[in-house]
This record gives C-alpha cells, sequence and structure tokens, in this order.
C-alpha cells in the first residue's frame, strides 16, 4: 500500500530558479514544476519581464521540500545585490550554460533567447524531454548528478551526441559514482538526456584509436573495464532506466545495473564484431547473466534486438512506457529502500565477492584481446568504413 501510495501520490517539490537574458539580465522565481515555467518563460507564455528583457536561459535552481523554505529562500536572493547573485551562479555554473537546454531535446525555438514567436509543445517533444531531478549537481561536463533523500540520479548528458561514451565522460561516471559511494544515497538511478541512453563509443574518440600505440590500447581497454566494473561492483542498488537505444558500450552500461527498465522503444546490441573490434570486456559479464549459448549468438552476430528480447532473454526486469519511465524507476527505488540498507549491502557483497574471483582472470585476458585486436587491418578497415558509411572489406589480417 505505501509503495502503491507513493505512486499515485508522488512527492512535490518547489524550485527557486535564477533566469539570464544573453546580457545576463537576470529574473528571480519560485514554482512547483521546473520544466513547465521555464518552457513559458522561453516561450512568452506569460507577457512581461522575462518577455520584454528575453529572460529564457536558465542558469541556476534549487529544489526544496517545503514551499515556506523555498518562499523565504525566493525572497533572501531577491534582496541581495546583483553581485552576490552572480558569485551564487558562477559557483555552480561557471560559464553560464542554460541548463534546460536539453529538457527540450533541441526542439526549443527560443533556446538562444532570439526568437520572439510562441513555440507550442507537442505532446512527442513533452514525453521526449529530459525532466530535471531534485538537488542537481553541476560539477560534471557529460553527465548530470542530483540527489534527493536516499536516492541519487545521474544522468548521461551528451543528448546531441546520443550520450555517446567519451573519454571524458568516463572519467565524469567513475567519478559521479564514487561521488554517490560516499554520500548517504542509498539507491542509484542511472539514465540518458534526450532519446538515447547512449549510443556507444564517441565518434572522434572512435577516429582516435586508430594508430594507438599496443601500450596506450591497453590503458584505454583498462580504462574501459574500470567503469564497467565499478558500476558492477557498486555497493549500492543500481536501476538503469533506459530512455531509448543503448549500443555496444551503450549496452554494457545498461545491463551491469542490478534492475534495468526499458522503454518499447530501447534497441540494444554488443555491435562490435561489425567494426573489427572484439567484445572482449563485455562478454566477461554478458556470458554470466544468459549463459553461453544466448551469448554466442548476440556477441557473434553483434544483431540489435529490442525491449521485448531482452526481457524475454532476462537482460532487463520491466518494458515500461516512456512517459512513466523515470516515474516507475523511482517507485522501484521506494520498494527498495523500505529494505535494510545494511541488509543491502551484504547481499551485494556477496554476490560481488562470489564472481570476484572469476572475473579477474576473466577480464585480464579480455583487456589483452580487446587490446591486440587494435593492432590489426581488419581493426583498422572496420572503424575507416563505418565512420565513411560503406561496406568495410575484410582481409582477415
Amino acid at each position: 500500500m505505501l509503495s502503491e501510495a507513493k505512486h499515485l501520490f508522488p512527492m512535490r517539490h518547489f524550485y527557486v530558479y535564477i533566469l539570464s537574458s544573453k546580457s545576463r539580465v537576470l529574473y528571480t522565481g519560485i514554482t512547483d514544476d521546473i520544466y513547465r515555467r521555464t518552457w513559458e518563460h522561453k516561450n512568452d507564455v506569460h507577457p512581461g519581464f522575462t518577455s520584454d528583457y528575453k529572460v529564457h536561459r536558465l542558469v541556476y535552481y534549487e529544489t526544496f521540500k517545503y514551499v515556506d523554505n523555498a518562499i523565504a529562500r525566493e525572497k533572501s536572493i531577491k534582496g541581495w545585490l546583483r553581485r552576490k547573485k552572480i558569485a551564487l551562479i558562477e559557483a555552480e555554473n561557471p560559464t553560464w550554460e542554460d541548463l534546460s537546454a536539453s529538457w527540450f531535446d533541441g526542439k526549443q525555438v527560443l533556446r538562444f533567447a532570439q526568437d520572439d514567436k510562441v513555440f507550442v509543445q507537442s505532446e512527442e517533444l513533452k514525453r521526449s524531454a529530459h525532466i530535471p531531478v531534485p538537488g542537481l549537481r553541476m560539477t560534471y561536463k557529460t553527465l548530470q548528478l542530483a540527489f534527493d533523500s536516499t536516492l541519487a540520479t545521474i544522468t548521461l548528458n551528451r543528448p546531441g551526441k546520443r550520450n555517446a561514451i567519451s573519454y571524458e565522460l568516463i572519467g565524469d561516471l567513475i567519478r559521479a559514482l564514487d561521488e554517490v559511494n560516499s554520500s548517504s544515497a542509498r539507491i542509484l538511478i542511472l539514465t540518458g538526456a534526450g532519446k538515447a541512453f547512449s549510443s556507444g563509443l564517441d565518434l572522434d574518440n572512435l577516429k582516435a584509436l586508430i594508430g594507438r600505440t599496443p601500450q596506450q590500447n591497453l590503458e584505454d581497454s583498462r580504462t574501459m573495464v574500470s567503469l564497467f566494473r565499478s558500476l558492477y561492483e557498486f555497493p549500492k542498488i543500481t536501476i538503469a532506466a533506459v530512455n531509448g537505444a543503448a549500443i555496444a558500450g551503450g549496452t554494457g552500461l545498461a545491463l551491469l545495473c542490478d534492475f534495468t527498465l526499458a522503454v518499447p522503444e530501447a534497441k540494444f546490441g554488443y555491435t562490435e564484431v561489425r567494426i573489427g573490434f572484439v567484445p572482449a570486456i563485455v562478454s566477461t559479464f554478458l556470458l554470466r547473466q544468459v549463459g553461453e549459448k544466448i551469448a554466442r549468438d548476440l556477441l557473434l552476430t553483434g544483431r540489435i534486438f529490442d525491449a521485448a528480447e531482452a526481457l524475454k532473454l532476462g537482460l532487463i526486469n520491466e518494458i515500461v512506457s516512456p512517459e512513466k519511465l523515470l516515474d516507475r524507476a523511482r517507485e522501484l527505488a521506494a520498494q527498495l529502500a523500505e529494505n535494510s540498507p545494511l541488509s543491502l549491502f551484504h547481499t551485494k557483497r556477496l554476490l560481488t565477492d562470489h564472481a570476484r574471483a572469476e572475473l579477474d582472470l576473466q577480464i585480464e585476458a579480455a583487456i589483452r584481446e580487446n587490446a591486440g585486436i587494435r593492432q590489426s587491418a581488419d581493426f583498422r578497415e572496420g572503424i575507416e568504413s563505418f565512420l565513411e558509411k560503406r561496406k568495410p572489406k575484410w582481409t582477415g589480417r
């Protein structure tokens, strides 16, 4: 009954926010729906100060559980001198980025405060937009980390690149996992901004793989292993909310979480063999999840499979409609939070320890395979053909 009540009556939050124009005219406001209010300001739904001065960029906001606290904070900030407001913004958002830019999936016509026309929001836009979560942290370039009581949420935030995995994102994600681990949060949700969860390796990083030395290839492989093991062995409960395509390394991230929820449109695939890679690292984990026969199918064909097949194979736990995905993830988190935190910790540690010795041996071999294939002609041809969007000409060397 408790979890049902939480689902029917989700906790309400209040936001104190600061908007800025391109010339840094500032406006402070309060709302219980930061997504809707930001959209209204950007589209001049309510004529007035923000419309006249084109104050359309969300540069700062805070989250509160109690309206009285939010009202007091808004009143306090409004009474500050301009330089104090600027110091508050720049402490968290030094480049004055528009924090709401990714929420509208690139379709927001007033994103750069240059258009006076009213934009009519479509239902598709509303569904695909990234809704902000309480307690947003702004210390990472490629992701957002937010805390709400005992729940942490990491959102891969490169929607223009379909949340492709870059070396910078790997570093950010490892640091974010460390921050969550050292926090009071007990459960972590991992999701993506925009229409994709993660499309795999970033194209610029993919190009850079050609011509790297054997030692550099080993280091790259160990970096990827560090990310995957950090997630797989994370001591707190993890829930992946897969909002779209999760390909190659993106599949790895999505399926290494304790629970994986996915929208019906989600696509998965271990596509490495199609471009001359060896799926060595992910294979180590996949074998434990589905067994050898299914692993051979997925890894040797490199085929794309949908959420329905992933559910049938036991790789994901549930299929959830896009508009309910994050709500369902939070509902599951609330359900898990009712269990003993000490019991959850020790149970996860038991499962991790049981697999560790075998993983250590398999992953070391996987690192060598992953690095070794990069010296081959087929590897170079695979990358070049992929980037040039042509069929590869394999030589077997």
